[in-house]
């Protein structure tokens, strides 16, 4: 489903990305490992087309879309849920969850799917709420619920847990798991905490100066190499 080939990426004079290269296929959890400016949030930017890639390819679905603009990756199937929710805080958790649905046409382009309902039950009890009143957790939600209703083959996570209190982070857990089970999206998930993304990562890629300098299935995750370039 995606391929990421020899990706490079600069920053003035600082080369951000070094040749990554990773590959992710329909029902997988791939999880993005690293410390801190390391160049996780660059690649993802990169792979929805915020950032431009200097060198390399990105390739959906067999088509090469590294040079499309953000919107027309989003119009592929390609759903980003950024490092801070940005979510719009003065627009209700309606409006924002309808923003979702802007690459969507037909009958029911403005119709909210009620699974997103089943997932977050608390954003029903909100819609008339804005999204600014909402607890940061409450914010994720509705930042994943809002990309889910685009209807992705591919999700980007970055940093979903980040700020968020446990029992809200157990939900977002479950709700991973449920869309893996169903077998018809990829999620691509940056994450810190390193329980939570082993716990979801069919594969992994741990990130070093831009480089990749791990990788594998998940039981490879607890390996001293992998340990020594999270370390903080």
């Amino acid at each position: 489903m995606l391929q990421v080939e020899q990706l490079s990426q600069y920053y003035g004079s600082s080369h951000t990305l070094r040749g990554v290269s990773l590959s992710l296929d329909k029902g997988e959890c791939l999880t993005l490992l690293g410390r801190n400016g390391v160049g996780k949030t660059t690649l993802l930017k990169c792979l929805m087309g915020v950032l431009p890639v200097a060198q390399g390819r990105v390739v959906f679905n067999g088509r090469d879309i590294t040079r499309l603009a953000p919107h027309e990756r989003a119009r592929l199937g390609i759903a980003y849920v950024p490092q801070g929710r940005e979510i719009f805080a003065r627009l209700t958790v309606e409006e924002n969850l309808l923003m979702g649905m802007a690459t969507r046409s037909g009958r029911n382009a403005a119709r909210i799917d009620g699974e997103v309902y089943e997932l977050f039950p608390v954003l029903k009890e909100m819609l008339r709420r804005r999204g600014g009143d909402l607890s940061g957790g409450q914010q994720q939600q509705l930042a994943i619920a809002r990309a889910l209703l685009a209807r992705p083959r591919l999700i980007i996570l970055d940093e979903p847990t980040e700020g968020i209190q446990p029992s809200i982070i157990k939900d977002i857990e479950r709700v991973i798991r449920l869309l893996r089970q169903r077998g018809d999206i990829a999620v691509l998930l940056c994450e810190q905490y390193f329980d939570f993304a082993r716990a979801l990562a069919d594969k992994f890629v741990v990130l070093s100066r831009g480089e990749v300098v791990a990788g594998g299935a998940p039981e490879l995750m607890d390996g001293e190499d992998v340990r020594r370039h999270l370390a903080v």
